[in-house]
């Protein structure tokens, strides 16, 4: 089975200049973790729900909230990315693409054909994959 088989195609983008705000937004309000990073509609890089709680103060909307705290909010995704991200093609195997997740230790490749972005793979796609063999 094939990673293009499970993947998910309706793929969430961020430009390298938006910032952190777009980006909370955005992962608070969907049931995915993970946003990639492009320029110029090409992939520059990743960034997951941890990612962000690593970079945020946690006072970020408490009456505890300073200025030192807003600043972190305002930070850009190139900023927090992973750059250079891992990726594998649509013909990937889901046992290699879990394989090599699991060699670098992230939560997802993107899927890239012919330097187009057609998708996202997680270790939840694998998982699901699995259960479902």
């Amino acid at each position: 089975m094939k990673v293009s088989d499970v993947m998910t195609t309706r793929v969430v983008k961020v430009d390298m200049d938006d910032r952190l705000t777009v980006v909370k937004e955005i992962l608070d309000s969907a049931p995915f973790r993970h946003l990639l990073v492009i320029e110029d509609e090409e992939l520059q890089g990743v960034i997951s729900d941890r990612d962000l709680l690593r970079c945020l103060s946690p006072f970020i909307g408490t009456d505890a909230e300073s200025v030192r705290d807003t600043k972190t909010i305002d930070q850009r995704a190139h900023q927090v990315m992973t750059r250079s991200p891992i990726t594998v093609n649509s013909d990937t195997l889901i046992r290699e693409a879990l394989l090599l997740m699991l060699e670098h230790t992230i939560g997802c490749l993107p899927i890239v054909d012919e330097g187009e972005i057609v998708g996202i793979f997680t270790l939840h796609d694998g998982l699901r994959a699995l259960l479902d063999n």
